[in-house]
């Protein structure tokens, strides 16, 4: 048996990986951020500068600290700083409100707050919260002349001690908490051991054959799993080169591929089509972009077929996955795009998936049921909701709740989701929430918020409205109102007023029937 002073020899967390690639290839460039450069050497020394730094600050094993911001070379440093000392990592959608972050930042209990100069703003709203937050830093991209009062500047946390920190870290303990929405109109936070990310770093280089060679670019939200953990930490893991975009347009990206001759890039449906559609499309040179990747939403067939028709020489996967697995539960490979379209995929490396019905049985084939998985990748729970994690973990699975069917060949095909959400241009948004939104204003009586098919968002915001006898309510006044207190990715992309919503013998609205009967309404 391994005594306890022997476990450090033995150890991975997320800062040992890091300083194993840098030892590896110590001068090979790691992170390149607009004119910026840090080989791996310099970037596992900047690591351990910021850990020092967020040590003196108090920071230690077990505190959560809050990021809210743009992509940015820093953001990369301090995600592998906090994980080296312990601490724990919660990143903020950007695309919140002062209210919605706040609720996160607070229920995290977050004692820092880093926030971007973009967000100066929304962080002095979010602070008039009920947070725990000590100590605000302002990340880099605005005079020091303007730094609100009693915030730190950035470059305070950077130490001059660029030795390793000797931190009491080990893979079972707490690296992450990421808000995930749901059905309830408040986020539950997934706690992501430094063992359950590696665990899915090993099924992302396997099943989406990220190597040494890659050079990634990363333009998705690094506030966001996917891009995170699925691509940023498997690229460092093995020692690829990392681009990072803070504005992801077409105008951005586009140039990017062809001015660092990037081989892998990622992202949902939506950004796919919105580079086709660019006129810069066809005036780069993207003959360097070998693999693709696509997830959160079902790339339409006609899109799959125009993407390989303009990038020939790349190989296209599909990701499926959500927040509490890492998030990469299954993957649908190059060959099979066409072959299995509109499919999730398999079960990767490190995951074991089943459909099941209510009395956890295997389906049939075509069948629907739910999928639930095990898996060294999974959460460890939501954070202070014991209720929600022993629902989540009832019968021995974790039950994702997306309802799905399995073909002969073992293939996932999601058709449903038993949790009501929808998911627009790669984010997911809880359908009460919206609800709950419009029911304030006093002449709904009813209302159903569900997702429909869009030709830029691939699935938009809809919402079927049932007026009070002799009300009346325009659009433009319904969508003012859910702006006004939803963050605008939330709001409807469109509403219909109906005379009534179609029910079933209990009274349950069959938002089903509503999809198929507005399907092509957005379109």
């Amino acid at each position: 048996m391994t005594s306890p002073e022997h476990a450090p020899i033995r150890r991975q967390t997320l800062g040992d990986l890091l300083r194993r690639t840098a030892k590896r290839f110590p001068n090979k460039d790691a992170i390149i951020f607009n004119d910026d450069v840090w080989s791996y050497a310099e970037f596992d020394c900047r690591c351990n500068q910021l850990a020092h730094g967020l040590i003196a600050q108090g920071i230690g094993k077990g505190d959560a600290v809050a990021v809210l911001s743009y992509n940015s070379n820093e953001f990369t440093a301090l995600r592998f700083a906090i994980a080296r000392i312990g601490a724990v990592l919660v990143p903020i959608n950007f695309m919140l409100n002062a209210k919605e972050a706040a609720y996160n930042i607070g229920h995290s209990g977050a004692i820092m707050l880093c926030v971007g100069s973009d967000f100066v703003k929304t962080a002095k709203l979010i602070l008039k919260h009920d947070v725990k937050v000590e100590k605000t830093v302002l990340l880099p991209g605005i005079a020091e002349s303007d730094l609100p009062e009693q915030w730190l500047d950035y470059e305070t946390l950077i130490s001059n001690n660029e030795h390793e920190p000797n931190a009491d870290v080990q893979g079972s303990d707490l690296a992450q908490i990421i808000y995930t929405s749901d059905t309830e109109s408040q986020p539950k936070g997934a706690m992501l051991t430094h063992e359950a990310i590696i665990w899915q770093y090993v099924s992302c280089l396997v099943d989406g054959e990220i190597t040494t060679r890659d050079k990634i670019l990363h333009a998705l939200p690094l506030y966001h799993c996917a891009q995170l953990d699925v691509f940023l930490g498997p690229a460092i893991y093995v020692g690829a080169t990392n681009v990072i975009l803070s504005t992801p347009t077409p105008d951005t990206i586009l140039p990017l591929i062809e001015q660092h001759e990037i081989t892998s890039f990622f992202s949902p449906p939506t950004v796919w089509i919105a580079l086709m559609r660019s006129p810069l499309f066809d005036k780069s040179d993207l003959t360097s972009l070998c693999k693709g990747y696509y997830g959160a939403a079902i790339m339409p067939v006609e899109i799959l077929k125009e993407l390989a028709q303009r990038l020939p020489t790349m190989r296209l996967w599909n990701f499926y996955g959500q927040t509490e697995i890492a998030p990469l539960a299954a993957s649908l490979a190059p060959n099979l795009q066409q072959i299995k379209a509109g499919a999730a995929g398999r079960a990767v490396l490190n995951v074991e998936t089943r459909v099941v019905n209510d009395k956890m049985q295997d389906v049939a084939i075509g069948e629907v049921g739910e999928i639930v998985h095990r898996s060294p990748q999974l959460l460890s729970g939501y954070f202070n909701d014991q209720e929600r994690t022993n629902a989540a973990f009832k019968g021995g699975w974790f039950h994702s709740g997306d309802l799905a069917i399995l073909d002969s060949e073992g293939y996932i095909t999601i058709v449903d989701r038993k949790k009501d959400m929808v998911k627009t241009g790669g984010e997911n948004v809880a359908s009460r929430e919206v609800e709950e939104c419009i029911y304030q204003l006093e002449q709904v009586a009813e209302v159903a918020v569900i997702g429909l098919p869009h030709p830029t968002w691939v699935e938009a915001v809809f919402a079927v409205v049932v007026l009070k006898t002799g009300a009346s309510l325009s659009e433009t006044t319904l969508l003012a109102h859910c702006k006004n207190i939803l963050a605008h990715f939330k709001a409807p992309k469109g509403v219909v007023f109906a005379e009534s919503l179609p029910k079933n013998p209990s009274g349950k609205i069959l938002k089903r029937n509503l999809r198929t009967e507005y399907k092509n309404i957005m379109m």
